[in-house]
C-alpha cells in the first residue's frame, strides 16, 4: 500500500510498504478522507514544537472497516468509523481519573506517532469510534475537530441561556459558534478580520459576525449583547491581539477559555486579569464523550460541516493540498484529502 511521509519542511514524499497486519484485539480501516488541519500546516512548515521528522501525518480520518481482529467486539466490516489519535499510557494521575486527554505521556497520532495517511491503517479497537451509515465520509474526518469544540465549550460547564463570544472564525472557531448554541447558548458572537470567514459562520447561524478590523471588539459586545457582555469569551485565534481583546473586554468575573495554540511566547496584560478577577481556562483535545457529541451534533444537523470543506485533493496530490491552502489561506477552511474516492 502507499503510505504519506512528511521527511521535512515542505518535503513530503509517498512510500510503497507492505499492508500492516490486523491483529486479535485490532481493527483495519480502510482510509477514505483525511482531513488537514493548522497544526498540519506548522508539520508541514517545520514549526510544530513537539513533532519531528520523518513523519506521517493524519488524525482527522475517516474510514471503512475492512478487517476486524478476533478478540474485537461490536464492530464489524463495512462499518463507518473515525478514529481517536490519542495514544496515553493509562498509568498517570490524569489517565487513572479519567482525562486521558492530559496523559503525562501524550503522543498523538500524525505528530509523535504514526498517522492515519495511508491506504490502510491499522489500530487497536479502542481507539475506534463508528459512524452512522447516514454520515458521509467527508463529514466523518471532520468529527475529530468538531470533538475539540465539544469539549472546549464544554469546560464552561452548562452554557444555557449564556452569551458567548468566539474570536476567530477559521475551522475551529466556526465549529465552536455553532457548538455553542448548539449546546443551549442565548446568542453566539464570532469575530475575525476576514469578511469571508465572518459570512461564513453568518451562513451557518451565528447570530453576530464582527470583523474587528472594522469594529472595536468591546463595543460590539455591548450593543449585541447588553451592558453585561458575554458570559464567556473564546479564544480560538491564539496571538497576544485576541488574548488582549478577551482580557481587556471581558466581564469582570467571567471566563475566558484559551483553545488555539500560541505560535510564540505570549505577551499578555496579567494585572488586569487580576484585578477583574477573571478565570483563564485552557481546553486541550477530547475525550470519547466528546466523540459521540460531535457525532450526535452533526447527525442532527445543528452544527452544519458541509459548508466548511473547501477543496478536495487526491491522496497523491498531497503536497498540492499545503500549496493550495498556503497560497488560500483567508478563504480556505476545510481540506479534504480523498485517500480513496
Amino acid at each position: 500500500m502507499l503510505q504519506q511521509v512528511m521527511t521535512g519542511p515542505g518535503k513530503l514524499e509517498f512510500r510503497e510498504i507492505d499492508t500492516p497486519r490486523c491483529g486479535d484485539d485490532d481493527v483495519m480501516l480502510k482510509i477514505m478522507r483525511i482531513g488537514i488541519c493548522g497544526s498540519d500546516m506548522h508539520v508541514y512548515h517545520g514549526k510544530h514544537a513537539f513533532s519531528t521528522f520523518p513523519l506521517t501525518q493524519g488524525h482527522e480520518v475517516s474510514g471503512e472497516v475492512v478487517q476486524v481482529g478476533k478478540n474485537v467486539k461490536g464492530i464489524s466490516v463495512g462499518q463507518k468509523a473515525t478514529i481517536e489519535p490519542q495514544i496515553v499510557c493509562g498509568e498517570c494521575h490524569p489517565c487513572r481519573h479519567g482525562k486521558y486527554n492530559l496523559c503525562e505521556r501524550l503522543k498523538v497520532m500524525g505528530f509523535q506517532a504514526l498517522g492515519a495517511a495511508s491506504e490502510y491503517f491499522v489500530t487497536d479497537a479502542k481507539k475506534i469510534t463508528l459512524l452512522p451509515d447516514t454520515m458521509s465520509y467527508n463529514q466523518g474526518a471532520m468529527i475529530e475537530p468538531l470533538a475539540v469544540t465539544v469539549h472546549a465549550v464544554k469546560r464552561a460547564g452548562d452554557v444555557t441561556g449564556m452569551k458567548i463570544a468566539v474570536l476567530g472564525a477559521g475551522p475551529i472557531g466556526n465549529l465552536m459558534a455553532q457548538t455553542a448554541k448548539s449546546l443551549g447558548a442565548e446568542a453566539v458572537m464570532i469575530t475575525d478580520i476576514s469578511d469571508y470567514r465572518l459570512s461564513l459562520a453568518k451562513d451557518c447561524g451565528i447570530d453576530y459576525c464582527i470583523n474587528t478590523k472594522n469594529e472595536d471588539f468591546g463595543e460590539a459586545m455591548v450593543r449585541d449583547f447588553g451592558p453585561d457582555k458575554a458570559d464567556v469569551i473564546i479564544d480560538c485565534a491564539g496571538n497576544n491581539i485576541t488574548m488582549g481583546q478577551a482580557i481587556r473586554y471581558a466581564r469582570k468575573g467571567s471566563v475566558i477559555i484559551l483553545v488555539a495554540v500560541f505560535a510564540d511566547m505570549a505577551t499578555v496584560d496579567l494585572a488586569v486579569l487580576n484585578d477583574h478577577e477573571l478565570d483563564l481556562n485552557t481546553s486541550m483535545m477530547y475525550r470519547h464523550e466528546d466523540y459521540v457529541e460531535a457525532i450526535r451534533l452533526a447527525s442532527a444537523g445543528t452544527v452544519k460541516l458541509d459548508p466548511l470543506m473547501t477543496r478536495h485533493f487526491t491522496f497523491r496530490d498531497y503536497l498540492d493540498a499545503y500549496h493550495y491552502i498556503d497560497e488560500n489561506r483567508e478563504r480556505t477552511m476545510k481540506v479534504l484529502i480523498d485517500v480513496h474516492p
